[in-house]
């Protein structure tokens, strides 16, 4: 057994088949990929990496396993899953998650074919565990998969509080012990038991506090809108291939990017933190059903005809347009006067949450500083955003009103 300090848990206690797959490469590599991808542009401390996070899943799913009694090769194998949940990312985790998804058909929380042969396979087979369905419980399936990929997961419980605590900010902060003790399995269904409507509001409220203070901020998303553009050309270019990179770390990353005369220069304005601008930032009802449903294609075309209507070059006009705001918790399920109900069934909290992402929402055109107000303009007709009824609300922000004072 290995007892392993923990900035989140205190001591976490390893042992069986997690204390043999704790050393082998593929966990490993999790040391070097950043939790965050982008944010510590905005929070410096926030270097936590996939491992301790990977370590803190294992963790809370080794307390919830004891709380509902479950044990034996069961237990093992949700043990296994649990740390193996984040083995699928690529470098820089979710900041590139769609891109290698495009590629590779893959999500992160895919990897059967991961599983299929070396070093964490025999390991698994020698403890007598299938991969084939330790990689079914990252994914989510059956009944014990809800645990480890679900809307009550022990994911969530796990890097809400970590991300909160290596970034400062104290809105993730929730009772996990709690969350813990009270998971039921009714026919079937993870669930939260008799009074603890409170208990599933409080990790929406968490989510929703953190979104646009850590994973939404103006600054990572420019960073990561940068990180993706930088890397979408290093494929074009040949220098790397979807299979490569999705097996590569931060560093490897990095690397490529740098040594790539495609993307140096997007390198090179990441390592010195000299990211590109908003020359709009735009709310949701000023944007029109087509853009929201815009494909990657789409989107890439629009990004040319902006840049040739604002005189610029191509590369320099980034478009981010998020998807329809949405809260995953809002289906977690609650015991209330012994019915099975979704938090959104019970939850007068959900809606007001909905309509705070909704007015939070934004799109985002981004432009290196001395070309945001030629972008800015040029956006707003190429991209058709109604933005004459925003004006006088001041709905709409452009950098020469907020950057010309602030960094971030």
């Amino acid at each position: 057994m290995n007892s392993i300090k923990d900035s989140v848990h205190d001591h976490i206690e390893v042992e069986g088949v997690a204390e043999e797959l704790l050393d082998t490469p593929m966990v490993q590599r999790l040391r070097r990929i950043r939790q965050l991808g982008t944010a510590p542009f905005v929070y410096p401390s926030a270097n936590h990496t996939r491992f301790e996070h990977s370590l803190g899943v294992y963790h809370l799913a080794n307390q919830a396993l004891s709380h509902l009694g479950i044990d034996g090769r069961t237990a093992e194998r949700v043990r296994a899953a649990a740390l193996l949940h984040d083995t699928g990312h690529g470098p820089y985790s979710h900041n590139l998650e769609s891109l290698i998804y495009r590629h590779t058909g893959r999500y992160h929380d895919e990897i059967h074919d991961l599983l299929d042969t070396g070093e964490v396979a025999v390991v698994l087979e020698r403890h007598g565990l299938d991969p084939e369905r330790v990689a079914d419980l990252v994914r989510g399936d059956g009944r014990y998969g809800q645990l480890v990929s679900g809307e009550l997961d022990v994911d969530r419980m796990d890097y809400l509080v970590r991300d909160a605590h290596h970034t400062g900010v104290p809105y993730g902060t929730i009772d996990h012990g709690r969350l813990v003790r009270e998971l039921r399995f009714l026919e079937g269904e993870l669930v939260l038991a008799e009074g603890n409507v409170q208990t599933a509001e409080s990790l929406l409220l968490a989510r929703a506090l953190m979104n646009p203070t850590v994973y939404n901020h103006h600054v990572a998303r420019i960073s990561k809108a940068m990180l993706r553009r930088g890397t979408e050309r290093l494929l074009r270019a040949g220098a790397t291939d979807a299979g490569e990179l999705r097996r590569m770390d931060d560093r490897d990353l990095t690397v490529a990017l740098r040594s790539c005369s495609e993307t140096a220069e997007y390198a090179r304005r990441l390592d010195t933190r000299n990211l590109y601008k908003r020359a709009v930032w735009a709310e949701l009802d000023a944007v029109g059903d087509d853009l929201l449903a815009a494909d990657h294609a789409t989107i890439r075309n629009l990004e040319a005809d902006v840049a040739e209507a604002a005189g610029v070059e191509p590369e320099h006009v980034v478009l981010d347009i998020p998807g329809r705001p949405s809260i995953p918790e809002s289906t977690s399920r609650v015991v209330v006067n012994g019915d099975v109900r979704r938090l959104r069934d019970q939850s007068t909290l959900v809606q007001a949450v909905l309509r705070v992402q909704r007015d939070q929402w934004r799109l985002g055109a981004y432009a290196p500083a001395d070309a945001t107000e030629q972008v800015g303009h040029a956006a707003e007709r190429i991209l058709g955003l109604d933005l004459d009824a925003l004006v006088s609300d001041i709905r709409v922000e452009r950098t020469a009103t907020l950057d010309e004072f602030s960094e971030d």
